[in-house]
């Protein structure tokens, strides 16, 4: 008798949402990144959206991920390709859009990540477990980092002048720039904006400072 051919294995919900996180990656985005390129709810791709609230995975619509494809100038083909990747070489980190990073509960005193509310992005691997992501909104960095563009901090790699840094102060206020001179009573940071004005902080009033190790771009 001649062989029964094996049977195709079905597609998983994990497949799917894999390879819509490979194509973010691919157009060097974010998940909510992607998302809101495709004119979609920034949340629509999250990993909170793939499960139900009873527990039961979630497969993306049809329409969000034409309009993935779309907005990432991918092909159905493609896709299909990014459906049979294997493991990734990066690593998860926490990620939250720039503007959230001034609220209260996404970090503790020493500036590492903490709290609910962080999603995930896959990104290039850094020895810092405490390394998170940060995802860029409106135009206030140009030239440096444009809206959508993602970066990466850590909190325990060093820092010397001329770094790009993510500065925390006393106030709330979360800032990106670069650092210009550092003494034990001073911060003094260049704006990467050349609308935007040069600070120097008293060290006072810095809560803490943290390197930008890789950007998206």
């Amino acid at each position: 008798m001649a062989k029964q051919p094996k049977a195709a294995r079905p597609l998983t919900h994990a497949q799917v949402w894999a390879a819509l996180d490979r194509l973010a990656e691919r157009a060097g985005l974010s998940p909510s990144g992607l998302a809101k390129q495709s004119g979609l709810d920034p949340t629509t791709f999250n990993k909170s959206k793939r499960v139900t609230g009873d527990g039961r995975e979630r497969w993306p619509s049809t329409e969000s991920l034409s309009k993935a494809l779309a907005a990432s100038n991918a092909s159905m083909e493609t896709f299909v390709q990014l459906l049979g990747d294997g493991p990734r070489g990066g690593q998860s980190v926490p990620l939250i859009g720039f503007a959230q990073a001034g609220a209260g509960g996404f970090f503790d005193d020493s500036g590492f990540p903490a709290g609910k509310g962080w999603d995930e992005v896959a990104l290039p691997a850094t020895t810092d477990e405490h390394a998170y992501a940060l995802e860029i909104e409106g135009g206030s960095m140009k030239p440096a980092y444009r809206e959508g563009d993602i970066i990466v901090v850590s909190p325990a790699t060093a820092i010397r002048r001329g770094d790009r840094v993510v500065v925390r102060t006393t106030g709330g206020e979360v800032m990106v720039k670069e650092l210009r001179r550092r003494t034990a009573k001073v911060l003094e940071l260049a704006s990467l904006n050349p609308e935007h004005p040069d600070r120097m902080l008293d060290a006072e009033e810095v809560v803490w400072i943290a390197r930008i190790v890789w950007a998206s771009q």
